[in-house]
């Protein structure tokens, strides 16, 4: 059987697209060689999702049940049933995902894909069987894996990535976290609210460094709050694996060395791109796959969306590219969009959520702006909920009030950096936003008084 498309991964890229082609009456094939869902649903977003969720309950707990007037004794761990909570949500989604593709008829492939021609995929499933699967259209939706550094190569113990981080058998008394990204970040939060003491090194001189400053620094602070470490500005110049620990040489930002040893080191300093093998397929000079403003490649009908393509590595960007594309495919006179608003989220605690521009890039580029900051600690259902810590942050245009920036450090800041986005998307203004009326109360009542700081008319300051 010929298919109208070939869909090579079958994660937020490829599910999407998959079932995006099936809606539209195409037969669709999905082919992946592990669990459709990818390392976003199996191995990334959701599971340490369900981690944080742990490790927010239990820090609570903890550290805080006096403050609601509970008393609840001794506290104990069971790290087992902590880790099998998080697989089995992801295993729950997983067969989500896989009734999806039964439901629209999506024909489901497990192996590895090899595209030996336009139209023509190889596929070699675990045994080694080999079958061959044609299609009008071929989508790659690859992904990309953790970067691994040649000189502290992961053993699954010591030294480990993320996926290793999923599914420790035994929490470790100590941590170092190489790279303070979202990923480095999350597990720093996780891990220390169980109690591992963690080491977070960063060589960019702030801790989640693709954020606003303000949220640069307040992060940090927070972190170092609630006892974590934070070596930002620093590099890792070696690392020992001492069998049952590992022992890392840093230097520090004021150029002081010191040796910092721990039971584990988590390396999580980015992703590479995965690409299956193709004959004649055109990289970036970064391995990523090259592709127009359709997603197509330089094969005839291979196109490629997700990680795998570079820009914003993000799921929900993945998503919305695969839909593009197919849609590009599909239906008559379609012009893809890109992916340019893009908002991005940390689930530590407290959330980091942003869209838009930095501060600090509009000043690089000379444009004029004013900013509305507000706290949490001034809106009432963030006092009455013992989550005060953070704030809105909104910068707009100076001359028309476009806003062209959010960033929310905060309880739920990444529920509601929504509603900055669809602002932006929408080109709403100052006074658009300011005519709205804030349901109270809510934690969205910062947005407002964020919007009238920029005027200096906060209500609440």
């Amino acid at each position: 059987m010929k298919h109208d498309l070939i869909v090579i991964g079958g994660g937020p890229a490829g599910y999407v697209g998959a079932i995006r082609a099936a809606q539209l009456g195409k037969s669709v094939v999905c082919i992946e060689k592990e669990r459709v869902g990818g390392t976003c649903l199996n191995w990334g977003c959701i599971p340490t999702k369900a981690l944080l969720k742990n490790a927010e309950v239990y820090n609570t707990m903890a550290r805080h049940a006096a403050e609601y007037g509970i008393s609840c004794g001794e506290l104990s761990v069971d790290w087992p049933a902590v880790i099998a909570r998080s697989r089995a949500i992801s295993d729950r989604l997983s067969n989500g995902i896989a009734f999806l593709f039964k439901k629209n008829k999506i024909t489901s492939m497990s192996g590895t894909a090899r595209i030996v021609a336009p139209g023509q995929v190889e596929v070699t499933a675990e045994d080694g069987t080999v079958s061959m699967v044609e299609g009008e259209n071929i989508l790659i939706a690859t992904g990309a894996r953790t970067r691994e550094v040649p000189a502290f190569p992961f053993n699954g113990k010591t030294i480990i990535g993320s996926r290793d981080a999923l599914v420790l058998e035994k929490r470790p008394e100590s941590m170092i976290v190489i790279g303070s990204g979202a990923i480095g970040t999350e597990f720093s939060y996780v891990y220390h609210s169980f109690g591992t003491k963690i080491t977070l090194v960063e060589a960019l001189p702030r801790i989640l460094p693709n954020e606003d400053n303000d949220v640069c620094t307040a992060i940090e602070r927070s972190f170092k709050k609630q006892g974590i470490t934070c070596m930002a500005g620093a590099k890792v110049e070696s690392l020992q694996d001492n069998g049952d620990s590992v022992t890392a040489t840093i230097t520090a930002k004021n150029g002081k060395v010191q040796e910092v040893t721990a039971d584990v080191c988590l390396v999580s300093i980015g992703v590479v791109p995965v690409v299956p093998e193709a004959e004649g397929l055109e990289l970036t000079e970064r391995g990523f796959i090259k592709v127009d403003e359709y997603y197509r490649t330089n094969l005839p009908g291979v196109y490629a969306v997700g990680d795998c393509i570079g820009g914003i590595m993000l799921a929900h960007t993945a998503s919305f590219e695969a839909e593009q594309a197919v849609e590009s495919m599909f239906v008559e006179g379609h012009k893809p969009q890109q992916a340019k608003l893009v908002p991005g989220c940390t689930y530590c605690h407290p959330q980091v959520a942003s869209v838009g521009k930095r501060e600090r890039e509009l000043k690089e580029a000379g444009v004029e702006y004013k900013v509305g900051k507000f706290a949490f600690q001034a809106i009432g259902k963030a006092v009455a909920t013992g989550e005060t810590e953070g704030f809105v942050k909104l910068i707009f245009g100076k001359e028309h009030g476009e806003l062209l920036g959010a960033h929310i450090m905060g309880d739920t800041a990444t529920e509601l950096i929504a509603t900055p986005e669809l602002a932006m998307s929408s080109e709403l203004t100052m006074e658009d936003l300011n005519a709205m009326i804030y349901a109270h109360p809510t934690l969205s009542e910062a947005i407002h008084e964020a919007v009238l700081a920029a005027d200096g008319r906060a209500i609440h300051a």
